[in-house]
């Protein structure tokens, strides 16, 4: 489902990522996991061309992206993302929220786009909360809200940008339970995060990144078991 190759990008001075080489399969669960300023949402704002890379290529179900003649907002469109902050638009209601880039991006009918976000709010536990407005959520709920509007485009992959660091602790469980349904159901998704029990028990592949370059990259039984590299096991030794 997404091929990155060569990936390069720096800010200035500051060579972000450099050289990252990555695939992702169809309906599996990549965690991208590393210290902080190691070049992990960068990678991730790369897949969707939120940031444009220095050098590389990125394809997306075998399509380039990064190519001069890509239609941006048609790519992104099948790249569902989920931010750390949840970017929701405080002056629209939740089914409003959900259901603007569908009928804008997707053309899809007003009504017919109404009645699938009533179905993605049951999804994730909201549909009473369809004519609230995001002030009146909490932060666990404006980021599920966020997990639905991504859910409502239909897109071909999810990229989530450690969704629950915003969040605070007694409001994170609600949020990881929503994403390890979206896994169970064949999503394929790519998770940039700090929660490693949530990578160990739902991803298929861990890929540590430290100083903008994949140090090592294992299913989360060896990644936390038994890692390879020396730099993955002191982070793990730190943060686990």
């Amino acid at each position: 489902m997404i091929e990155v190759r060569g990936l390069r990008k720096s800010f200035g001075s500051n060579y972000v990522l450099r050289g990252i080489d990555l695939d992702v399969k169809a309906g599996s669960v990549v965690c991208i996991i590393g210290p902080s300023g190691s070049g992990k949402s960068t990678l991730l704002r790369c897949m969707n061309l939120l940031e444009s890379p220095d050098a590389g290529e990125v394809f997306i179900d075998g399509r380039d992206i990064t190519h001069a003649g890509r239609d941006i907002d048609r790519l992104r469109a099948e790249a569902g993302m989920v931010f750390q902050r949840f970017n929701l638009f405080p002056h629209m209601t939740v089914l409003d929220n959900i259901t603007l880039a569908p009928v804008k991006v997707r053309k899809t009918p007003k009504n017919e786009a109404r009645l699938q976000a009533m179905e993605v709010l049951r999804r994730v536990g909201l549909e009473d909360k369809a004519l609230a407005y995001p002030k009146q959520l909490s932060g666990g709920q404006q980021q599920r809200v966020a997990i639905a509007r991504a859910i409502a485009m239909k897109p071909k992959l999810f990229l989530f940008d450690e969704p629950t660091s915003s969040l605070d602790p007694e409001l994170v469980g609600e949020v990881l339970e929503v994403m390890r349904n979206m896994a169970g159901e064949g999503a394929t998704m790519v998770v940039v995060t700090h929660e490693m029990q949530f990578a160990k028990e739902v991803a298929d592949q861990v890929v540590f990144i430290d100083e903008g370059v994949i140090v090592e990259m294992a299913p989360p039984e060896v990644m936390f078991a038994n890692p390879a590299n020396a730099r993955t096991k002191a982070f793990l030794d730190r943060v686990l």
